[in-house]
């Protein structure tokens, strides 16, 4: 297993200070994939650990700088074309690179991806409405009548990389809305899965991994998860102890 001190380095805990959006977009391109904010366990890297101070807990004293500087920038980065932005790993806010983002994406990179995929109707339907143009959050809610509703579907399509953020609209409330977009209209996606690089990513990001530990980070199953990390072992890109695998 990997130190605490080997993974603060890999995932650009210690070191000097990710400052502007720029340098926040080859983070997020170096590990792959991190989280807006860090979960309870380490299951990946997080842009806030990147950003604050290595003892610093988000919302300790409300919502700072660092706070505001990365939930600016979960809007930011995808808007640019630097990182995709959804519910995604764990359930949670989570960025992927462009190049993991092709990698796993699960469509042609066409406007009717989602109809190939068993969604419910109202995720369809938000799809649908979205191939037509961007739209803000609350856009989408008012068209579906119900915020649960809105809630389950937007996060099944954040599931399958669909949707991601594009910026920000504003509203008449003060507070800005997400604005939304499918993501092969923001990134180049649907050139055909590439799963032996989206685990080789993985294992360099988490520097260990089990098969159960893979897929449940990227929604494969088990033994898909299995059999990647048993390729990338074969063909000497993995090292194989057990049920657990590093880089070689």
């Amino acid at each position: 297993m990997p130190s605490a001190v080997e993974l603060a380095r890999r995932w650009w805990v210690r070191g000097r200070r990710i400052g502007s959006v720029e340098r926040a977009g080859k983070f997020i391109d170096d590990v792959g994939f991190a989280l807006l904010f860090p979960a309870p366990k380490p299951i990946a890297p997080s842009l806030w650990e990147a950003v604050a101070d290595e003892d610093d807990e988000p919302f300790g004293s409300g919502m700072g700088e660092n706070e505001q500087r990365v939930w600016t920038w979960k809007d930011e980065l995808p808007r640019r074309g630097l990182a995709w932005y959804g519910a995604y790993l764990g359930g949670r806010g989570s960025f992927l690179s462009p190049a993991l983002l092709a990698a796993l994406y699960p469509g042609d990179g066409e406007l009717d991806d989602h109809e190939r995929l068993d969604l419910s109707p109202a995720a369809h339907e938000i799809a649908a409405a979205l191939a037509v143009e961007p739209l803000s959050s609350a856009t989408l809610r008012q068209l579906l009548g119900d915020k649960n509703r809105y809630q389950r579907a937007i996060g099944e399509l954040q599931k399958n990389l669909l949707v991601t953020t594009a910026g920000v609209q504003e509203s008449s409330n003060g507070w800005p809305a997400a604005l939304l977009t499918l993501t092969c209209e923001q990134f180049d996606v649907g050139g055909g899965t590439d799963h032996r690089a989206a685990a080789a990513q993985y294992l360099d990001t988490m520097l260990t991994a089990t098969p159960t530990e893979l897929a449940r980070a990227f929604r494969w199953s088990s033994a898909q998860a299995r059999a990647v990390l048993g390729e990338l072992a074969d063909t000497g890109h993995a090292v194989a102890d057990g049920n657990r695998y590093r880089p070689s």
